[in-house]
Parts: structure tokens; sequence; C-alpha cells
């Protein structure tokens, strides 16, 4: 190998990197059987009703994502954020659009109303994705990846509505979880406090891990608050997690 090969290779090896990571990801997909919606996945373990609000926990535990969306916005609209900016937004937006779509589901749990908690999810998904490669890699790639980002997102939503199949909405959200840590890993940055991304990133995974276990916590706090509630919350921490470092960040 000569030194101007060594060089491209050596300026280039951390995108290699990034598309073996996605192309390992979408042929993991494609290898896998399709993912039914389990029928039970309704059945949460806190279905009490109050003040004619029914699973009220499940329901009003999403106020936290409108507060933290409607502060992220207004924070984004009326700052600089360099190429970023309408990534940020996205985001923002989508963690607004969660609360909304999230209590709308909880209220009446059901294949047909879940489609209106999901479609927030992937929006907010992939406006940190694109933010986070506005940040660290291009933001002239960033722009141009925005619009198509969403619409993969929104499609995995609607392919699992139309054929039963959650692969595809999985996978935008395992893309976005392992290309993330990676790029921050790998790239230099803007901006400091872009650990609080990863930490943000452990608040969804616990998230992840108290919806899991939502009749066991139900039951060990006596029945009063169940994992899924909780779990908005941890979700909603994760939220503010990253406009904490929105708003408290310098640029490098």
């Amino acid at each position: 190998m000569n030194t101007a090969s060594a060089a491209w290779l050596e300026a280039r090896w951390r995108y290699f990197l990034l598309a073996i990571v996605a192309i390992g990801s979408i042929a993991l997909m494609l290898a896998s059987p399709p993912i039914g919606q389990d029928p039970q996945y309704h059945e949460f373990a806190d279905q009490r009703a109050f003040f004619g609000i029914p699973n009220f926990w499940d329901v009003v535990s999403n106020i936290p994502f409108l507060l933290v969306g409607i502060a992220g916005l207004k924070f984004c609209l009326r700052h600089d954020l360099r190429g970023g900016k309408s990534a940020w937004i996205v985001l923002f937006a989508g963690v607004a659009l969660v609360s909304v779509g999230s209590s709308y589901y909880h209220w009446d749990p059901q294949d047909a109303t879940l489609v209106w908690d999901r479609l927030p999810i992937t929006i907010t998904f992939m406006g940190l994705l694109v933010a986070v490669i506005a940040e660290h890699l291009s933001a002239r790639l960033a722009r141009v990846l925005l619009v198509p980002m969403l619409l993969l997102g929104l499609a995995s939503v609607l392919y699992w509505r139309t054929f039963g199949d959650l692969r595809f909405y999985l996978w935008v959200q395992l893309i976005a979880l392992l290309a993330i840590p990676l790029i921050i890993v790998l790239f230099r940055a803007r901006y400091t406090r872009r650990w609080l991304l990863l930490a943000a990133l452990g608040w969804h995974a616990l998230a992840k891990v108290s919806e899991l276990y939502d009749r066991e916590f139900f039951a060990l706090t006596g029945n009063l608050f169940s994992g899924h509630s909780f779990k908005h919350l941890l979700a909603a921490m994760a939220c503010f997690t990253i406009l904490w470092m929105v708003r408290t960040r310098k640029p490098l």
C-alpha cells in the first residue's frame, strides 16, 4: 500500500466502520424472522382510573415529555445551533408529540392507537441521530439526511401497522442507539459536554428495563406505581438530559 492510499484509509476508516455497523444491522434485521406485536403488550399492570381518566398514571406520566419538548423548542428557535438547528427542532418537536401520542394510546391501549405513540418516537430518534451527525460528521450531510431519515422512521411504523412486522421499527431505534455512541467515540465534537448524550442513552436503557418489569415494579411499590409509568419518567429524564446538554454546552 502506497503512502497516498494509507493516508486515504487513515482518513476514512471511521466512515467505513459506521457503514459496516449500518449494513450489519440491516442484514441482522433481514435475517431475523418477522416479529409480531405481542397481543398482551396492551395489558399494563396499572389500569386504575382517577378523575375519569383511564389508566391514569400511564397517561399523566407523559406530561414531562410535553414540558421538555416545549422548553427545547423555545431554546432551539431562539439560539444559533450551527448546522444542527433543524435536527434539534425536529427532536424536541418529537418529544412534545410523544406526550400527546403516548397519552392518546394509554387512554385506550390497542394497536390502532399505538401507531400514534410510535410515530413521534421515530421522529425523536431520527432527529437525535441527524443532530449528532451534523455536529460530528457534516452539517451538509445532516441537511441532506434529515427528511429521508424522518420518512424512514415514519415508514417503519406504517410497515408494522400494515404487515404486522416490527423488525423495521425496531431497526430504526437500533441503528440510532448503535450509531450515536459510535459517532461520539470516533469523531471530534463541535461542542463540550457530549458525555451527556451517553448519559441520556443510559436513562433510556433504564427506561427499557423499567418497561420490561412493569408488573414486578408495580408489586414492589405496593401497587402504587407501575414499571411502565416509571419508564415514561426515565425516558423523559433522558430527553431532559439532552436539553440540559444543548443549553449548557460551549463551542469548541
